[in-house]
């Protein structure tokens, strides 16, 4: 089956996956996008499990703190290198993780990981990490957050 440029371009921007692997899961969905999006995701989460074994030694700080100043908190996430460090999307699914610990609260980082994701409700916060962990191929813990609150 022949797949055209604009099909792999619109995976790719619903996915963020390599041309190649948008490529590859619209073949084998036979050209149907609900499916090549589901069969990107599977394989990026299975990428993410086989990366586990590794060793995370950087990372970044995300702070947040809620418009009344009243409530804030802090999330380390971890990486294998500094160039995730320095990723965007890497930081921005930090920062979205702080503002879950400020809003939601939770006791322990395995609580945190159970709760659905603000950001997008259809998936738990281990999910969100997960995904991003095997789209962009290095393994990443939520290694601690802490949340501050004024007490009225």
């Amino acid at each position: 089956m022949n797949i055209s440029m604009d099909q792999i371009k619109k995976l790719r921007e619903l996915t963020g996956a390599r041309i190649l692997d948008c490529q590859k899961a619209l073949q084998e969905a036979a050209g149907d996008l609900d499916k090549a999006v589901a069969i990107v995701e599977a394989k990026g989460l299975a990428r993410a499990e086989k990366n586990q074994d590794r060793e995370t030694k950087v990372g970044y700080i995300a702070t947040y703190t809620h418009n009344t100043g009243m409530v804030a908190a802090m999330v380390e996430m971890l990486c294998e290198t500094d160039f995730v460090a320095q990723n965007e999307e890497f930081r921005q699914m930090t920062r979205d993780i702080a503002m879950q610990v400020a809003a939601m609260g939770a006791e322990n980082v395995e609580d945190l990981l159970q709760q659905d994701s603000i950001k997008d409700p259809e998936k738990t916060v281990e999910l969100v990490i997960k995904t991003l962990s095997g789209k962009i191929g290095e393994k990443m813990i939520l290694s601690r957050f802490e949340r501050f609150a004024i007490a009225a």
